[in-house]
């Protein structure tokens, strides 16, 4: 099966001068290669609107309104840790449209929440500054002997199952990270 390829402006005005000349569609298919559909819809076109440069189209319509795709983002702030299925079938029950689970990473990728891991990170409070000072003071002055006996972890989730059933959250791609993208669940009191 050949692959289809676009007539170029040139070509186009080529076959339309042919034709104008007198020639038939069937000699004009011959003389360049080109079907005799192809010439026989360009021809049309011309004679029904004088232009044969290529119509360009902008794709499918939009699913959502804007209306709606404000409606996802509010739904999303307002509770991170719904996924994309939720939130398309609360547009549904509340509006009538059905959309995609796709389509909701999309609309909700465009104003620039994406799904991602929560952030956990220790909340500084003035007890666990003071605890933390306390500990680094402490330590300041050991040894490289003392700290070999210490082992350090980077705290890593493992999993011995596929699902991981790990909870996901709509962010911003942020690399500071404000409270209210942290999680919520934090369990980490003091270090």
């Amino acid at each position: 099966m050949t692959q289809r390829t676009h007539l170029d402006d040139f070509l186009r005005g080529r076959i339309i001068g042919l034709l104008e000349c007198g020639r038939t569609q069937l000699e004009v298919s011959d003389e360049l290669g080109i079907a005799q559909s192809v010439i026989s819809r360009l021809w049309q076109r011309f004679q029904d609107d004088g232009n044969v440069s290529r119509r360009y189209s902008t794709g499918c319509s939009r699913d959502t309104t804007p209306n709606e795709d404000r409606y996802l983002a509010v739904t999303a702030k307002r509770n991170r840790r719904s996924t994309a299925s939720d939130l398309s079938r609360q547009l549904s029950s509340a509006t009538g449209t059905t959309i995609s689970r796709q389509t909701v990473y999309r609309r909700l990728g465009q104003i620039g929440l994406y799904a991602g891991r929560p952030v956990r990170c220790v909340p500084l409070t003035a007890t666990n500054c003071r605890l933390r000072l306390a500990w680094s003071r402490e330590h300041a002055l050991w040894t490289p002997q003392q700290w070999a006996c210490v082992t350090f972890s980077d705290e890593s989730r493992f999993s011995l199952q596929s699902d991981s059933r790990r909870t996901f959250i709509w962010r911003a791609p942020d690399p500071l990270v404000s409270p209210i993208r942290s999680a919520d669940d934090l369990r980490l009191k003091t270090v």
